[in-house]
């Protein structure tokens, strides 16, 4: 289980610069950042599997309850800040659920800037920088290949999927596909970390137990009672100009009908959970540098006594990665997809002692183990798709960690 910490300890620091430097190349690396903020993990004072979200959040309450928790006077009222684990989830329910407890996080937001130690340490020193950079080759220069389905099994695929839609019994299903690549040298971490978070900084960028990505989609985030969700279904690319493909996007009715089954499925799982929630009518345009996304931000209070592990396995699985209705559309993705999807499309983000956190869906992202890279992409399949643009879909969904990896 790692280091048995006396205490746990926040202290305010100097401003530490890009955080992805402050990242060392070993297997511990954590990291959850957006628009240059959050955090990184250093080490691990505890780490563990689960079978089940609920035996991980059970595990992470006693743990807090049994370790003191000390902050100087000057460290701000921010919940990244004191006890934090970070947490990836399968997309099974029965895969393993991983939870790790860094020794050292470094965080920043708005100008607030802190570190929390696990193991006693009280030095209010930052570990020192060794820039990844974002533009020096990760030392990979990948050539991937196709794995689980290549082009003429994954346009069959598709081709059987919108079969099943028109016969009935399933009315959305989301497919994905994966590549594989082996480099010569192990795989720098930090370095496609930082390349990620400096061309994707609308994203959320992350890193927990060798799960690496950067994703747009927000599954859930807790804050005092606040939750937000950001759902994202309905995806549009191509050379044309940004303001004729947004309107594209918008007015397709195919992304649209995709689009509102992801969002009453996340609103749908969350009203047991709430005194209060709001569902935009209309969905907004999201521009990310590769594509475009259908987005909705959904907002509510919750209802006291819930955390946002337990929210996340209430949504989990949405339409945005499964399809609608659940079981049928996961069984078709069973029989269809040939593939182990692991932690891609589960669960991935924090919690915090007061079990408020933020969690989004391990989308746009990769295992990395060694010199070995297996990257994931999927597409939402509904009545009227085509097998081709779905493809052409995942290449554009895979170029972000392509790109990060250094990949031919």
């Amino acid at each position: 289980m790692g280091l048995v910490p006396d205490r746990v300890h926040t202290s305010p620091i100097a401003d530490p610069g890009s955080l992805t430097d402050l990242l060392d190349g070993d297997d511990s690396v954590s990291c959850w950042i957006r628009h240059g903020d959050g955090m990184i993990g250093i080490g691990a004072a505890h780490r563990a599997t689960f079978r089940t979200a609920a035996q991980a959040e059970a595990w992470w309450t006693d743990l807090v309850a049994s370790t003191p928790a000390t902050r100087d006077a000057g460290v701000a009222d921010e919940p990244m800040t004191g006890p934090v684990a970070f947490v990836s989830f399968p997309f099974a329910p029965d895969g393993p659920h991983e939870i790790v407890v860094p020794r050292r996080i470094v965080g920043r937001r708005e100008g607030v800037c802190w570190m929390t130690t696990w193991d006693g340490d009280e030095t209010d020193d930052t570990p020192a920088r060794t820039p990844a950079g974002t533009d020096t080759p990760t030392g990979a220069d990948l050539c991937f290949h196709h794995a689980s389905l290549g082009h003429d099994g994954w346009t069959a695929a598709v081709s059987d999927a919108v079969a099943a839609i028109h016969a009935g019994g399933v009315d959305k299903v989301v497919l994905a596909r994966d590549e594989v690549a082996v480099a010569d040298d192990p795989i720098d971490l930090p370095r496609v970390l930082a390349r990620l978070a400096s061309m994707y900084p609308q994203t959320w960028t992350f890193a927990v137990r060798n799960l690496v990505g950067a994703s747009p989609e927000l599954l859930v985030r807790q804050d005092r009672g606040l939750i937000t969700s950001r759902v994202l279904a309905g995806t549009i690319h191509g050379d044309l100009d940004d303001s004729v493909l947004a309107d594209a996007l918008s007015s397709s009715s195919k992304d649209l009908a995709e689009h509102e089954f992801a969002v009453a499925s996340v609103a749908d799982a969350l009203r047991p959970h709430v005194t209060s929630l709001h569902v935009p009518e209309v969905p907004f345009v999201l521009q990310l540098p590769n594509v475009m996304h259908l987005a909705s931000d959904i907002t509510g209070a919750v209802r006291g006594g819930s955390t946002v592990l337990e929210l996340a396995d209430a949504i989990h699985p949405s339409a945005a990665v499964c399809g609608t209705p659940t079981n049928a559309a996961r069984d078709l993705i069973a029989t269809l997809e040939h593939l182990d999807r692991g932690r891609y499309a589960g669960p991935v983000g924090w919690i915090n002692a007061a079990g408020d956190g933020e969690i989004a869906l391990a989308l746009r992202c990769g295992m990395i183990e060694g010199a070995t890279a297996r990257i994931f992409a999927g597409c939402g399949i509904v009545a009227d798709s085509d097998p081709e643009a779905e493809w052409d879909e995942t290449v554009a969904k895979l170029l972000p960690m392509k790109q990060a990896l250094g990949a031919r």
